[in-house]
């Protein structure tokens, strides 16, 4: 943990390089303090992932888009950010707010040039099984 999945409608895939927004969120996740000043997420648990949706349903099918000039093809991106318990609401509250601004930034030129829409949202345990098996965490924890 933390891992960030990301779910977007697939038409993105034409307009937008995903593994630089992934590769952006994870170096933003690792920047994210707590009110002491420590790094909150680990830097070999931090895991971001894209999918893209090859079939879906946007709002009303593009009609409002149509009538306002646009194309009328929606497009989304769905955010999620899961991490374990232990972190305050502010720490919280902190990551989605840089998350959400490299979201944006990201997206700006998208959201120039078609409609989009964009959620990010933070899960947080109760975690009913929480088992991790790695060698990557030894890469980062050196004395």
């Amino acid at each position: 943990m933390p891992h960030l999945v990301i779910l977007y409608t697939g038409q993105l895939d034409d307009e937008v390089n995903m593994t630089t927004l992934c590769r952006q969120m994870a170096d933003a996740m690792l920047t994210v303090k707590d009110e002491s000043g420590k790094q909150v997420f680990p830097t070999g648990g931090t895991r971001v992932l894209a999918y893209p949706a090859q079939h879906y349903a946007v709002a009303d099918g593009g009609a409002a888009g149509r009538d306002a000039g646009g194309t009328g093809d929606y497009a989304f991106v769905y955010l999620n950010l899961r991490m374990g318990r232990g972190r305050t609401e502010a720490t919280q509250q902190s990551a989605g707010q840089t998350l959400l601004e490299v979201a944006k930034a990201f997206f700006a030129p998208v959201m120039a040039q078609r409609h989009i829409g964009i959620t990010l949202q933070i899960d947080v345990g109760p975690e009913v099984f929480d088992a991790k098996h790695s060698n990557l965490h030894p890469l980062f924890n050196k004395v």
